[in-house]
């Protein structure tokens, strides 16, 4: 759900995957763990948003969305700034072959061919301790996140992609996949 900056209160929180900025000076923040945080700007109007966006907000075409909002504002592609902050990289974001089948089966707009590949990553701990083989294949959120902005005619030159990893920068970022904390880093945007 993406909902409008105003119908969030001071000092609460509003449960949303996307804060659209709908008047002057506001500030929007989002909160992450390995999700993207992906920040939107209208450099000639100013208006601002935020998306929460992982693999099932690509899934559910959230970046579309939020673009169409942007439509109603009357903002131009050319006029459109994005950013995708730090988030899990495909190294770490290993998913097994139905889910990634299922990913591209619901962010692409033609059946295609996925070509699975055993990564280097095949050997995982279980809670025993004990390592178990699983066939898990990398999925890159990131790159996902950029074709869903270049399918909406984003031009390239306005999208820029943090290569901060979540998971590997331990020390910098709070990473639900590495360690089940609850802990969240926030993002914020301002118009």
């Amino acid at each position: 759900m993406i909902v409008l900056g105003s119908h969030s209160q001071k000092g609460t929180k509003t449960d949303a995957d996307g804060l659209v900025g709908n008047k002057c000076s506001q500030n929007l923040w989002v909160y992450t763990a390995d999700c993207m945080p992906i920040f939107f700007a209208d450099k000639r109007t100013r208006t601002v948003a935020t998306l929460h966006c992982g693999r099932k907000g690509l899934e559910k075409k959230i970046i579309k969305n939020l673009v169409k909002i942007f439509d109603t504002f009357e903002t131009s592609r050319d006029d459109l700034l994005v950013a995708i902050g730090p988030a899990i990289s495909k190294e770490h974001y290993l998913v097994d072959k139905m889910t990634l089948k299922e990913f591209y089966r619901k962010t692409e707009n033609k059946n295609i061919t996925v070509k699975l590949t055993k990564t280097k990553k095949d050997l995982c701990f279980s809670d025993s301790n004990h390592i178990r083989e699983q066939n898990l294949n990398q999925l890159d959120l990131k790159r996902s996140a950029y074709r869903q902005l270049l399918n909406e005619n984003i031009p390239h030159t306005n999208i820029d992609i943090s290569n901060l990893c979540t998971y590997k920068f331990n020390d910098e970022f709070y990473s639900w996949r590495r360690s089940k904390t609850i802990s969240r880093q926030w993002n914020l945007i301002c118009s």
